[in-house]
């Protein structure tokens, strides 16, 4: 026994030795500016090198120790799991999304690219993974090869959650193959509802990473609660708390599983609460999964094309004395708490609880039938309340059965629904109760992506409940008391229940047809002059150009300003250091190539850093200001000036006219004062010192808009992003619909200004596509 336990130490200490070894020839090359050679290390170490050295300590102990008799996830169908997954991997492979998408894919694909740091609270892991996933050299375009990671993690995700299950059903199910079948059809039930399926074929944020890891932590906790006093059962324990803490290194809800891991553990080994070296032991190698987050200040120091939240003190290249201050800790602190986004108040609610379950069931109501357009709520409110009894029923059953997995799944079922509501307080949501129009504060978008992991395990006690009713129907149909092979066999087809959402969600869960959102960047981009500055309001008119450029090449020359970026003390400074690239003019549009551009010399901003740093972040206007500059004499608006508008206000000075300046729709120009100095020029609106008079050049539209028709015309031609919603075939997310609708305002624009100067050939034809776009995105 003592030779085996000195081997065993032997191989876990090697292991370790290359873990920290890798960690530091990825930390390493991350500190000297590089991206493939860390993000490969670093990869290997934190999903490999690590979890392999964890679960190998103690492992000839356990080995050598007597296994219990009613250990059940040891003995694990590794094989057929795979097979589940595979299956689930086809499928999102076969409607995997092409490209980027709306919202947060662009700057997650883009964080990738870059080997940079997203949105609070930055997501290290994420990053690190998927820029090495991105490496692989498969034959597919970079924004696919990120997707293809969504569906690689959640469908292995999908594996495990079937080992949970089959190991669930050895308590009641002796035939072997129905285990199979009932954890296939649990898998099956999770990884299609909507969201679930929705998210693993384009990888909009960091959930099926989350996911994963979720998962993975119920299985190492269910192998460990097999037998808590075994010789060597430790090193479950130990390998669940380094998942928790990696978890939360790539998204908050990485700590989800913390609940139900204390509950198991208080059921099956109290007293292991009280071994403080194994409390100290997972307590460290906790640390040791945060330690991703050591990436941010280090990358941040130089400063990647996405660098949100600059979070490094280092200002002039990197070095340990600002890398390792307390003022890099400060940004970094406030870049994972999210206080650019005012923190997460659980107390103050944003909306009446019950309200908030109401939006947690009008989501879950769409995992099983999505019903975008509205067709038949009836059917909706229907399978919703078929698969919420079926997942109450295995619920049910999972407590009668096996009440010792129960306070595990039980516990995390509880967090990621009754308790995961509180906790994330949102305002009502944006499809919630539409009859309460603007009356109350709504979140942007639909928020169900939040609900993931929720959906996934639902799915799980929802096959436990349909298995349930399986056996009930087999030994009723072979009139016996027992669950037979027979009784079985004859049963199944109720099984088939377990694919109403792969039916019900075919429709509007894949993206194989999407690729609007990479033409609407590319669109809107080469709607701005050549060096020209585009201002834009958020997140669907800016993260896909963020796509466009950094990952695609397209017009680099474009500097892409975000408004909500500029009332930050830290974005200033960054798009201030940019470097200027030069004009493709070969690939540009047409409407560019009739001279030469030069490109800018002047600094974005007319201010030196300490001055841009000192901005604040409103001034009070006393009385009405006038801005003047280059022919433009300006009342500006309001009684204030935002930090925002005083950035925008700087670069028109400095830059105009020698830098062309654009405007996403929106009316922020507008609002800031500068109606008469605005022309509609493509999908953009471009800033004139005099804007010409009404003719069939300029055409007078809706308010103060006017329409450069010849502008308009040339880019139309160019635009791809007509046929891309044409042939996507419906807009599923409400919330995003003002894209798409802004081809349509600017085709029926066109059109009329065509159809007002005698072209009705043209105009007729414009109207055409307009029609089809609002006919086949079903555009409301």
């Amino acid at each position: 026994m003592s030779a085996l336990a000195s081997s065993g130490r032997g191989r876990s200490a090697l292991l370790a030795a290359l873990s920290a070894v890798t960690l530091l020839i990825g930390y390493g090359d991350l500190w000297r500016g590089g991206t493939t050679i860390s993000a490969l290390c670093l990869a290997i170490a934190y999903a490999g090198l690590i979890p392999a050295t964890l679960l190998s300590w103690g492992r000839d102990e356990w080995n050598a120790d007597t296994p219990g008799k009613d250990e059940r996830f040891g003995n694990a169908p590794w094989l057929i799991a795979g097979g589940v997954s595979l299956v689930l991997f086809a499928l999102y492979v076969f409607t995997l999304g092409p490209t980027t998408a709306m919202w947060d894919t662009s700057e997650y694909i883009t964080a990738a690219k870059v080997f940079g740091i997203p949105h609070p609270p930055g997501n290290p892991v994420f990053v690190i993974f998927a820029h090495a996933f991105g490496l692989l050299p498969l034959p597919i375009e970079y924004g696919a090869r990120i997707n293809l990671l969504a569906a690689v993690t959640s469908a292995l995700s999908s594996g495990l959650w079937f080992l949970v299950v089959e190991g669930v059903l050895r308590t009641w199910i002796p035939v072997k193959w129905g285990r199979y079948m009932g954890a296939a059809a649990a898998v099956i039930i999770g990884g299609t509802a909507f969201t679930v399926w929705n998210q693993s074929v384009v990888n909009e944020k960091v959930y099926t990473v989350a996911l994963l890891g979720l998962a993975a932590v119920s299985w190492l906790m269910l192998r460990w609660s097999d037998a808590p006093n075994r010789a060597g059962s430790d090193r479950y324990l130990l390998a669940a708390a380094y998942l928790v803490g990696l978890g939360y290194a790539n998204h908050p809800a990485g700590f989800l599983p913390l609940p139900a891991i204390g509950l198991i553990v208080l059921m099956r080994q109290p007293m292991a609460l009280l071994r403080w070296r194994l409390l100290l032991g997972t307590l460290a190698v906790a640390i040791v999964g945060l330690t991703p987050f050591v990436a941010m200040p280090i990358r941040a120091a130089h400063e990647p094309y996405l660098n949100s939240g600059g979070v490094s003190a280092c200002t002039e290249g990197i070095a340990v004395s600002c890398t390792f201050s307390a003022e890099t800790w400060r940004k970094v602190k406030s870049h994972i708490d999210r206080e650019q986004y005012s923190g997460h108040n659980v107390a103050e609610r944003k909306a009446p609880l019950v309200a908030q379950y109401g939006m947690f069931w009008l989501y879950f109501k769409w995992q099983w039938f999505r019903d975008a357009y509205n067709q038949a709520p009836a059917m909706q409110t229907a399978l919703a309340l078929l698969f919420f009894a079926l997942g109450i029923a295995g619920g049910i059953t999972h407590f009668t059965r096996d009440r010792r997995t129960f306070w595990y799944i039980g516990g995390l079922v509880f967090t990621l629904t009754i308790a995961l509501v509180v906790y994330l307080n949102f305002k009502y949501g944006h499809s919630q109760a539409p009859e309460l129009g603007n009356s109350v504060d709504r979140e942007v978008r639909d928020r169900d992506y939040f609900y993931l992991w929720t959906f996934s395990l639902w799915g799980a006690w929802a096959g436990l409940g349909l298995v349930s009713l399986w056996t009930w129907m087999a030994k009723a149909l072979s009139r016996s008391t027992e669950v037979t092979d027979r009784g079985l066999r004859l049963a199944a087809p109720v099984l088939g229940l377990a694919l109403i959402p792969l039916v019900t969600n075919a429709m509007d869960a894949p993206r194989h047809r999407h690729t609007f959102t990479r033409e609407w960047a590319r669109d809107l981009l080469n709607s701005v002059e050549p060096y020209g500055i585009i201002i834009t309001n958020g997140d669907n008119d800016s993260f896909p150009l963020w796509y466009a450029q950094a990952v695609e090449g397209v017009r680099r020359d474009v500097l892409v300003a975000v408004v909500p970026y500029l009332g930050t003390d830290w974005y200033a400074r960054q798009l201030q250091n940019r470097k200027l690239e030069p004009y493709d003019k070969e690939n540009g549009p047409a409407l560019f190539r009739d001279r030469e551009w030069t490109m800018p010399t002047k600094p974005l901003f007319p201010l030196t850093t300490a001055e841009l740093d000192a901005v604040p972040p409103i001034v009070a206007l006393p009385q009405q200001q006038r801005f003047v500059h280059d022919g433009m004499d300006v009342a500006i608006r309001g009684e204030y000036l935002t930090r925002d508008q005083q950035l925008v206000l700087y670069m028109i000075k400095q830059g105009y006219p020698e830098r062309g300046l654009f405007f996403s729709y929106g009316g922020y120009a507008q609002n800031l004062g500068f109606s008469q100095h605005i022309t509609n020029h493509g999908l953009a609106q471009k800033l004139v010192s005099n804007r010409p008079d009404p003719s069939l050049d300029f055409i007078p539209l809706r308010g103060d808009e006017v329409l450069d028709v010849a502008a308009t015309r040339s880019l139309w031609r160019e635009y791809r992003g007509m046929d891309a919603l044409i042939n996507e075939d419906g807009w599923v997310d409400d919330a995003s619909a003002g894209i798409p609708i802004m081809y349509v305002i600017t085709g029926q624009y066109l059109a009329g200004s065509l159809g007002a100067a005698g072209d009705s050939v043209r105009a007729d034809s414009v109207m055409v596509q307009v029609e089809q776009m609002v006919q086949k995105a079903r555009l409301r």
